[in-house]
């Protein structure tokens, strides 16, 4: 009990993590921009940071905290533009047409929710991010944000330049890091067509900064799953699963997944 009263302090002080020093603008959906109208819950604001540095690379990546959507597993919406089934299992079961507009997230082993850590490990990514150039638009900077897979995902096609979704896995085997990558039945849909190739490209930049960095990664570093976010981006685009229920997870893990995860980033982009 100690132990997790510590870590739940810990948790607490990392979410602290100051982005108001940077200048900010709220982002809410344009029910007008390609998909918007598949989107259930969105009322909520993202909030666009611009970088202050000297030199800024004039790149934004939008920062997805998975999960943290209260009501979101109550609402149903489409897995795909076109209403077509879905081709994997997941958290949705495949040959589904619609799936939960925001899953709750799993919890880890010593009782911390995953959507707690998804927001550590993005505002330590974002603050680093904005420390290097890049501005950020953070898709939740708070326990709950009133938008669903949907209205995150064309946000971030409409203002960003790639879209990181954080995650961890529900299994408990502390098997590592990997990305999601795009089955092989959806690279013929669009809009998965015409950018599954950038979406895996980032995918395997980001799990070779993470695994630089230290952190263990499973297997090949992919694992194929026909994912909401996916098939409706259109841009470069990845769901990156830092771990599971028994991986590290407190505020020096969170950096180091953070750390990682800009090195990924900067080797996207040419700027290693």
């Amino acid at each position: 009990m100690k132990k997790l009263i510590t870590f739940m302090l810990t948790a607490a002080l990392s979410i602290g993590i100051c982005l108001t020093s940077f200048a900010s603008t709220e982002i809410g959906l344009n029910l007008d921009w390609k998909y918007a109208a598949n989107s259930k819950i969105n009322t909520g604001k993202a909030i666009l940071f611009t970088s202050d540095v000297e030199k800024p690379k004039g790149i934004t990546v939008a920062v997805n905290a998975g999960h943290g959507t209260k009501g979101g597993t109550s609402v149903m919406t489409l897995c795909h533009p076109d209403g077509s089934r879905k081709v994997t299992g997941g958290t949705t079961a495949a040959g589904s047409i619609k799936a939960v507009a925001v899953s709750g997230g799993m919890t880890f082993s010593d009782g911390t929710s995953e959507a707690s850590v998804n927001l550590m490990v993005a505002k330590s990514f974002a603050k680093k991010l904005l420390d290097d150039g890049y501005d950020v638009l953070m898709i939740r900077e708070d326990s709950d944000v009133q938008l669903d897979n949907i209205a995150r995902t064309v946000i971030a096609n409409n203002k960003a330049d790639c879209h990181i979704a954080i995650h961890f896995d529900s299994s408990t085997s502390n098997k590592g890091a990997f990305y999601i990558g795009t089955p092989e039945a959806l690279k013929s849909m669009e809009p998965v067509a015409s950018h599954w190739e950038k979406n895996e490209k980032l995918g395997q930049a980001l799990i070779d900064g993470l695994r630089d960095n230290g952190t263990k990664i499973y297997s090949r570093g992919s694992m194929d799953i026909d994912l909401t976010q996916t098939s409706y981006s259109t841009i470069p685009s990845v769901d990156i699963e830092l771990g599971d229920k028994e991986s590290p997870h407190d505020e020096d893990a969170c950096d180091t997944y953070a750390e990682g995860l800009l090195a990924g980033i900067n080797q996207y982009y040419g700027f290693e």
